[in-house]
């Protein structure tokens, strides 16, 4: 049974564009996977990749309901808050709780993560 306030969503690799994270986090880019069109801002997903080199987002939450990351290529260090700090490789996979502090401190040339969150809203949260 489908629900009618979303649609079908079908983003594609070939040709895909990532835009930089302007004013937010320029040195990452994104590909918004258009989840959050086609469930009217209840989902959204997109694709993380690195603009730059150097950058970190410091420790920080989100009031996402859900949120996860799943490494697709290459490495992130991450702190979380009460687990510490890991190395996540292509095929590691985390759940962020709710108002759960993290960072994304450093991290390969060639990362790339598929993040998955609800509400959309790509608002972080400093403390």
């Amino acid at each position: 049974m489908s629900n009618p306030a979303t649609r079908f969503c079908l983003s594609r690799a070939e040709g895909a564009h990532f835009e930089p994270m302007h004013g937010y986090r320029d040195w990452l880019k994104i590909r918004d996977l258009g989840l959050r069109d086609a469930t009217h801002g209840q989902y959204d997903a997109w694709v993380t990749r690195a603009n730059d080199l150097g950058g970190s987002t410091g420790r920080h939450y989100h009031n996402y309901d859900f949120q996860v990351m799943y490494v697709t290529r290459g490495w992130v260090k991450m702190y979380y808050e009460g687990e510490g700090e890991f190395v996540l490789k292509a095929g590691d996979f985390v759940y962020h709780p709710p108002g759960h502090v993290h960072d994304f401190m450093e991290y390969s040339e060639d990362i790339e993560i598929f993040e998955l969150a609800s509400p959309a809203d790509h608002s972080a949260i400093d403390v």
